[in-house]
């Protein structure tokens, strides 16, 4: 007689897993269906099982498959049913005991968006963290800050681009909220993961061709073919290629931007594979700093410049390039089990000289420094694992196990910024001064092809979790967790410090991160959900401007806990969720940068997406955050708002058909942020802001049925003067009110 054991044991890390499955899994395959029953008159009497379930499959795949084409919109089009949770695999996100939206290639194409900090501005718990006309994107999400450095590529980490990550050839932008460890690997934040899904080709062909102009006098191009080939469309190819360059709405500011990707994917009957292959290139001159800062003796921050004046000199520019490859495999061992492996590489080069300002007192005024620090940023990932569904009894299992590896290693030349003998000089915030051409020479420094060692962070995981399902679906009880190795290594780049590339900096730790969650049913539209997860993440970097610069700090370990709910009315999908999440806190005081306490935020998100009536759709919510210091050195600041995080965050958008002219439609914008400290001692204070966009597109068809989409948008309608940021310690002014046009024929 055959024993079947599963169950739950907690050890010294608060979690194990010991589930004995293999007589379940493998002896009805042996037996044909039978097993052994009670021994009746010295025979026995065969007892039927219940059969191995698959559930969920979708498109001729098994529900454990990932590898294809994403699923159906919601209604209204501009966001996802399905999201891919790393090891978890693809499930919908009405199911999900996370918090976690996926914007469509609609949406970005609707919004004229380019890069990732323009569509997850859609989101309330998202804010951008970095000056629009800089050469990166940066985010504080739910209150803490994720650079782009830390988004995922379908699924990976450290391959998509490490300063701004362009959205051509990306299916969809995933958000989800909170650490994300356990689920995607990697080092990740505590604040949330992004995850860029990148395209395939449909199963009708598409030649779409989009021209668009945006103030003051930019072009842009871009193509975006997609084909199916074989017997049975097994093939499929899609390319986008785009090009963009002219005059922005900032002052002196230049931008030539080229994109090119490419995704290949197989789909066979047991078999799946993609590879994918990304190239980007971007010129700037003039841009802006992400590094703007004010005097710590202000009294007050002064009130934002207009978005059109540029503090950077006409002469100072910005050169990157970025190339990336990635492949994906899934085979399907049994109707029910899946084994899967991924791995990508990608490399990033920038040089560059740029300028940031420090703000000395009300009336604007500035001291101007130079950087010139050329970077180059190489990442490696990869991760093998297994996702299985069966049933024991009356119960339903999804177990997932992976192996994760991730490499990230940055290169610096070897000198000292500070003896370089770039000029100083003072500025005006309201009325810059420009210095003429030639005042900076950086003639014989490092260049980025050809520079030494300064950082490299080495995480290797396991993950392991089990998603069992009760009382006919009605609760699904997910147990896991994640077992990390980090190991984090710095190198010496200063003459004044020793020689190049010498070791100055060594940490290792390995440590269970444990994950909870639970979704129970009330109804079969309304589902409560509830997690706690625990996180292992990187330490943070003192910044350049601070007099310790570069140096590193230990992991931190991240804590949250949430609750939450979502209503699926057919039409609109409503959320609401509580959260608590404690991380580490760094800031920089008096020059120095320190992790000298704790941060706690405490928040409640609502949000609503979909179409709630006919020709009318919605997206977006408020997010309510209290971000709280706590245990600060000499408790100093316990009990202070935590720097560069509003109590309230509004983002709203709406499109309306308008009924008197078929396939013309009507789109606006709020988007509001509160007003924030920008210290630790909260005393001084930037005014909370409110920006509008309005938008109009037309869509319709040519003779031989094919579309054309013209779309014009304003954003920033009032030319509101604003804050956009000013977390981590710096200022990031809002661009001015830009005029964007766009048409689209598919052929």
């Amino acid at each position: 007689m055959s024993v079947l054991n599963y169950g739950v044991r907690v050890n010294s890390y608060g979690f194990a897993i010991l589930a004995s499955v293999s007589l379940l899994a493998l002896e009805p395959a042996l037996a044909q269906g039978q097993d052994a029953g009670p021994v009746q008159n010295g025979s026995t009497t065969p007892t039927v099982l219940k059969p191995i379930v698959i559930r969920g499959a979708r498109d001729g795949r098994p529900a454990t498959a990932t590898i294809g084409q994403p699923a159906a919109a919601f209604s209204g089009g501009q966001v996802s049913t399905e999201a891919r949770l790393g090891a978890l695999g693809n499930r919908p996100i009405k199911d999900t005991p996370f918090s976690i939206t996926a914007y469509t290639a609609k949406l970005i194409r609707d919004q004229q968006a380019q890069t990732v900090a323009d569509i997850t501005l859609n989101d309330p718990s998202v804010r951008a963290d970095a000056p629009p006309f800089s050469e990166r994107d940066s985010f504080l999400i739910r209150g803490f800050p994720v650079v782009n450095l830390d988004i995922f590529y379908d699924g990976l980490p450290y391959i998509a681009n490490p300063r701004r990550h362009f959205l051509e050839g990306i299916e969809q932008v995933q958000v989800l909220k909170g650490p994300s460890n356990f689920i995607n690997g990697g080092i990740g934040r505590v604040g949330g993961t992004i995850n860029l899904v990148p395209k395939r080709a449909a199963d009708e062909p598409l030649t779409r061709l989009t021209t668009g102009y945006r103030s003051d006098s930019q072009l842009w191009t871009h193509a975006d073919v997609g084909r199916r080939f074989g017997e049975s469309d097994e093939w499929g190819i899609r390319a986008n290629g785009s090009f963009r360059g002219g005059e922005t709405s900032l002052d002196h500011n230049d931008t030539r931007i080229g994109v090119a990707s490419l995704g290949i994917d197989y789909r066979g009957e047991d078999f799946r594979a993609s590879l994918d292959l990304s190239h980007s290139t971007q010129r700037l001159d003039s841009p802006t700093s992400l590094f703007n800062s004010a005097s710590a003796g202000l009294s007050a921050i002064p009130r934002a410049p207009n978005g059109r004046i540029n503090t950077a000199n006409p002469f100072e520019y910005l050169d990157s390039s970025y190339n990336m490859v990635a492949g994906r495999l899934e085979y399907d061992v049994l109707d029910n089990t899946t084994i899967y492996a991924a791995a990508g590489a990608s490399r990033y080069r920038e040089d560059f000289l740029t300028s940031s300002y420090t703000i000395l007192n009300s009336n604007g005024d500035a001291s101007v420094a130079f950087g010139y620090n050329p970077q180059e940023i190489i990442g490696y990932s990869g991760e093998t694992g297994i996702r299985s569904e069966f049933e024991t009894g009356e119960i339903e299992h999804k177990l997932n196990a992976s192996l994760s590896v991730s490499l990230n290693q940055n290169h610096r030349g070897y000198f000292n910024p500070s003896a370089l003998g770039f000029p100083t000089y003072t500025t005006n915030i309201y009325n810059p001064i420009y210095l003429p051409s030639g005042s900076v020479n950086t003639s014989g420094l490092p260049r980025s092809n050809n520079l030494g060692r300064f950082a490299e962070l080495l995480s290797t995981s396991l993950s392991l979790s089990d998603t069992a399902s009760l009382f006919d679906d009605r609760l699904e009880l997910t147990i896991g967790g994640r077992y990390q190795d980090m190991r984090s290594e710095g190198f010496n780049t200063r003459p004044s410090a020793g020689p190049a590339g010498f070791r100055n900096y060594l940490y290792q730790e390995a440590r269970f991160s444990p994950a909870v969650a639970a979704t129970y049913k009330l109804q079969d539209n309304i589902s409560l959900y509830a997690n706690y997860v625990e996180a292992l993440t990187e330490g943070a970097i003192a910044p350049a401007t601070a007099s310790n610069a570069g140096q590193i700090f230990p992991p931190f370990v991240n804590k949250q806990k949430e609750v939450g709910l979502k209503y699926d009315t057919g039409s609109t999908m409503l959320t609401a969720a509580l959260f608590e999440i404690r991380q580490a806190s760094g800031f920089t005081t008096s020059g120095v940068f320190g992790v000298n306490g704790l941060q706690i935020n405490r928040g409640l998100e609502l949000t609503a997406y979909g179409e709630p009536s006919d020709g009318v759709r919605l997206l977006g919510g408020v997010t309510f955050l209290d971000a709280e210091l706590a245990r600060t050195n000499g408790g100093t600041f316990n009990g202070k708002r935590a720097p560069g995080v509003p109590e309230i965050s509004i983002s709203l958008y709406g499109e309306y058909d308008l009924p008197w002219v078929e396939g013309l439609t009507a789109t606006g914008r709020v988007v509001y942020s509160g007003s924030t400290y920008y210290n630790q001692a909260n005393t001084q204070k930037v005014d909370s802001w409110t920006r509008v966009d309005l938008g109009a597109r037309y869509k319709f068809e040519r003779e031989n049925g094919k579309a054309v989409e013209l779309r014009a948008n304003v954003e920033n309608v009032f030319n509101e003067d604003y804050w956009a940021s000013s977390a981590r310690g710096w200022l990031a002014a809002g661009a001015a009110r830009t005029f964007m046009v766009s048409a689209s024929f598919d052929f």
